[in-house]
């Protein structure tokens, strides 16, 4: 039920993005949130994948953008990618958490992050992503709203 639910809600970002150009892509609507775009959207949701299911449950190395200068680069994609580019990494980001999911039971507890806190279950780690998906598709409900008119579900 759980993969369900985070399935549905990780092909709604595509959804969500259909039509877009790429000066629309990378569209900030809301002057105090000069990060909420829906390329930045879209990559920031593919780093999300990659920290749970990489380094969180796996422990290998942190792989997402890092700049000591740009704390939030993840949200900060290079104009010249495609959206489609962004989408299709994404994409392969999920099926990697698919792999990785497919190999532990739902109650497998990952190292703990921090001395002193238990590791956090797959379960945990799913609902969070089911969480985090869904609040970024309201972003990009409205971020696609200002940019071009479009409305969806």
């Amino acid at each position: 039920m759980l993969d369900a639910w985070l399935a549905f809600h990780r092909a709604t970002v595509a959804v969500k993005c259909a039509g877009l150009t790429q000066d629309g892509a990378h569209n900030a609507p809301v002057p105090t949130s000069p990060t909420m775009t829906a390329a930045g959207l879209v990559s920031h949701l593919r780093w999300v994948e990659s920290y749970w299911f990489e380094r969180v449950l796996l422990g290998e190395a942190d792989a997402a953008p890092s700049d000591p200068d740009d704390p939030d680069a993840e949200w900060r994609p290079p104009y010249d990618v495609p959206l489609a580019d962004l989408l299709a990494a994404y994409d392969k980001q999920v099926a990697r958490s698919r792999e990785i999911a497919a190999v532990f039971s739902l109650d497998h507890r990952a190292a703990p992050r921090r001395p002193g806190e238990e590791g956090v279950t797959l379960r945990w780690i799913l609902h969070h992503l089911i969480e985090e998906t869904c609040r970024h598709n309201g972003h990009l409900d409205i971020v696609r709203e200002l940019t071009d008119g479009v409305t969806g579900e």
